[in-house]
């Protein structure tokens, strides 16, 4: 894995070989630094694992081409959604703006995802949406929470397979706090989709927390 690690001087000369002569085999570095197979073997290994070489067996050690920031791209690409969302908060579309608003705060989340009779995902409200509801004249209890949610097909939505890294721009791009990670199901013949989880920027903070760990 990636970190942000500082090479000794052996491990620098090591990719200086292998830049002007790979492919390379772990034997020809060692003669060309007058080392033993075994003391440069820890040296490679790091250096592979932190991807700035590409070793093939039966051919050598190839240099990767490829910068550190580059590198930890390539790595925060491979965190997908799956691994890291959180379960859903959900609320059928008959309840009311009330009931929306107490299971905000019982749930201490953001975002609450709304649900139609059948399950699937109709729409979104966020805390601004009840704010404004609840600065209205009309009372909360009588107001069904359908009127005052961002419905379908304007919801961003991903899916467990994609990376952290593209629902992170998401995020960023359309300016909320959270996501509905979906799959896609069919209902009389049209897309519909069910709430599978959440990703937050917590949920992001959390996966390059680990990412920076590695």
């Amino acid at each position: 894995m990636v970190r942000n690690i500082e090479l000794s001087k052996r491990q620098d000369l090591i990719l200086e070989i292998v830049k002007d002569e790979g492919p390379i085999t772990g034997e020809q570095i060692a003669e060309k630094l007058n080392l033993t197979r075994a003391t440069l073997r820890p040296d490679l290994a790091i250096l592979t694992m932190a991807g700035y070489l590409d070793a093939r067996p039966r051919v050598g050690y190839f240099y990767s081409g490829k910068s550190a920031p580059q590198l930890l791209g390539d790595l925060a690409r491979k965190k997908i959604v799956k691994d890291f969302k959180a379960l859903p908060v959900v609320l059928k579309e008959s309840s009311s703006v009330y009931d929306a608003v107490c299971t905000l705060f019982l749930e201490d989340v953001g975002t609450l995802y709304i649900v139609n009779d059948k399950g699937y995902l109709a729409g979104v409200v966020s805390r601004k949406d009840l704010l404004r509801a609840m600065l209205g004249k009309q009372k909360i209890e009588d107001i069904p929470v359908n009127i005052i949610m961002t419905r379908m097909p304007n919801i961003v939505t991903c899916f467990p397979e994609d990376s952290i890294l593209e629902v992170a721009k998401k995020l960023i791009n359309y300016q909320i706090d959270s996501i509905p990670v979906v799959k896609e199901a069919m209902d009389e013949g049209k897309p519909v989709f069910e709430v599978l989880g959440r990703v937050t920027k917590t949920t992001v903070t959390k996966a390059y927390v680990e990412l920076a760990g590695e």
